[in-house]
């Protein structure tokens, strides 16, 4: 389920803007870290139609887990049947994270144009950095 959903304006030269998520499905609820990465993963795809290449980066923040993926290709959209005709996107970025946390894995998803996500991605690295244990 959708708990905040963040608008971030297009950069300069950049048609839409880009889109951050926070999603949070409760204590032992959205699938695991693993799984949602890999479907994240599969969400963005190079030109020839194969999944495009994600850098993975597993760390930890104020002692929360945290898997994180960095994407650019063409981007598929949530897709499936709870998205059906969704349209692709060309030349997007997704950064992703999932948050491990005992009271339940929160999910947080930056996508947008590459100038866009690219432009923000600081300010993406300060958001996850202030989530905290509870």
């Amino acid at each position: 389920m959708r708990a905040a959903t963040y608008t971030v304006p297009a950069a300069p030269g950049d048609a839409e803007a880009a889109e951050c998520v926070v999603y949070f499905f409760g204590q032992g609820s959205g699938g695991t870290v693993e799984a949602n990465i890999e479907r994240w993963k599969g969400q963005i795809l190079k030109a020839d139609g194969k999944v495009a290449d994600a850098q993975i980066q597993k760390r930890a923040i104020h002692g929360l887990p945290v898997t994180a993926i960095d994407s650019t290709g063409t981007y598929t959209g949530m897709g499936g049947p709870l998205a059906p005709g969704t349209p692709t996107k060309i030349q997007y970025r997704m950064m992703g994270a999932v948050i491990e946390n005992a009271g339940g894995n929160l999910f947080v998803k930056f996508t947008g144009p590459v100038k866009t996500v690219t432009q923000n991605k600081a300010k993406f690295d300060q958001f996850l950095q202030s989530f905290q244990k509870n």
